[in-house]
């Protein structure tokens, strides 16, 4: 008779991974060699301080009881050097040592803190994470049930309060990119609107300055949003907006901040233009199109712009039509230096980082109700932003805040400032 075999399945997250294992256990080795050398410069910090007696008043005092923290490679155990101060005074006023790398409570790493909300857009649901943490970090990463979750998302709320209230009397911005951005949320009929306005400081940094939730791209709603940041002490109009034709936003900027120039978007506005043309026919005139807003100053420009209305109104008037009506706001860029061309040609400081976000919720086909949506987008934008790449040409931004006059990207010089030099 045969011996039977006898196959034990392992519970998700037990599964043996070696690398992993020697990660962990590398991964461990350093934080606890990291919080040594934070204690010890503590400790040294407070050697001065001594007692009547010439004693320490500051020491070692063992360590607090031995917690797991939720890390991207699993769970990682640490033992925190815990300090006694001699002096015996009130709590209040005795010395104490918190860890800057691990301070008290800490449960998991701002990584997984991070995945969370890509996690939740993806299409996992609260209830699921108390299953799906386990696979991907560990059988130890507890700590993810239904109720944590939405604790979460009730502290993502309030960043996003607090973020929506923070005053701006310090900003100054040379560029502003504006879109707006429709994702479908699963409970809602109309997708959700969410006007988004991406800033460019003197320093060259990006950063997101307005964020709400609007009505389709209306005037009223942009205005709204405008203003919002006025009032909130971003009193000082940035030079240049870039943003596509298709939206309430120009209406609403020229009400609220007059003096900045308008950009219209190259990337919009090619594809507005070939949809109106044959698809034999769209490559050939995407590539007439590029050698207008690639031409190295405004001359060539016209030049290549006359040549396309030339070369096509005849068969495609509204191609022509949709080119031309914006002829100034397209070729606004030679006025500013040609080292930012390449980032106010386009909205893409928007659309890229967008791009992951539609995707993932084209493929859940819409998983979040519209407030849910809005908090988790804006969660996502803001981790997105710690990436961002700056302006090339970071000396001349503090020219374009100032005012300096750019003709064909280069500075423009007067006949008495040429003859004073």
């Amino acid at each position: 008779m045969k011996k039977s075999t006898v196959i034990n399945l392992k519970q998700p997250g037990e599964f043996e991974d070696q690398l992993t294992e020697v990660l962990r256990k590398g991964a461990q080795g350093l934080v606890l060699q990291a919080i040594e050398a934070e204690f010890a410069s503590f400790i040294d910090g407070h050697a001065h301080e001594r007692l009547k007696n010439g004693r320490k008043r500051v020491v070692r005092h063992g360590h607090l009881p031995e917690r797991k923290v939720i890390t991207g490679i699993g769970s990682i155990p640490v033992r925190v050097p815990r300090s006694r101060d001699r002096n015996g005074q009130r709590v209040d006023d005795s010395i104490r040592f918190a860890s800057q790398l691990l301070p008290p409570y800490v449960r998991r790493s701002k990584s997984v803190e991070a995945a969370l909300p890509y996690l939740y857009l993806k299409g996992i649901s609260s209830g699921d994470f108390s299953e799906v943490m386990p696979v991907l970090l560990g059988k130890d990463a507890v700590g993810f049930s239904a109720d944590t979750v939405l604790r979460l998302r009730q502290h993502w709320k309030e960043e996003l309060k607090h973020w929506s209230k923070r005053r701006l009397d310090s900003r100054n911005y040379a560029y502003i990119w504006a879109d707006g951005v429709y994702l479908q949320a699963r409970m809602e009929d109309d997708k959700t609107c969410m006007l988004v306005i991406i800033g460019a400081t003197p320093e060259g940094k990006k950063e997101l300055v307005g964020f709400i939730d609007g009505y389709r791209e209306s005037t009223q709603s942009w205005s709204e949003l405008l203003l919002d940041l006025k009032a909130r002490g971003l009193s000082v109009p940035p030079k240049l907006a870039i943003g596509d034709g298709a939206m309430g936003f120009w209406s609403a900027l020229e009400k609220v901040w007059p003096q900045t120039h308008h950009q219209r978007c190259w990337v919009h506005k090619t594809l507005n233009i070939i949809n109106k043309m044959p698809k034999s026919l769209q490559r050939k005139a995407k590539a007439d199109i590029q050698n207008i807003w690639m031409a190295e100053s405004r001359e060539e420009a016209d030049k290549a712009f006359n040549l396309f209305l030339e070369k096509y109104k005849a068969k495609y008037p509204r191609a022509v039509l949709c080119l031309e009506k914006d002829r100034h706001e397209l070729l606004t860029f030679y006025d500013f230096p040609a080292e930012h061309w390449k980032h106010i040609r386009t909205t893409n400081p928007i659309e890229s980082t967008f791009a992951t976000v539609k995707h993932r919720t084209r493929r859940t086909k819409g998983c979040l109700s519209r407030e849910t949506a809005f908090v988790m987008v804006f969660k996502l934008i803001k981790n997105a932003e710690q990436n961002w790449r700056r302006l090339t040409g970071g000396n001349q931004l503090p020219k374009v805040v100032s005012g300096v006059r750019f003709t064909d990207g280069c500075e423009f010089i007067t006949t008495d400032e040429v003859a004073a030099a």
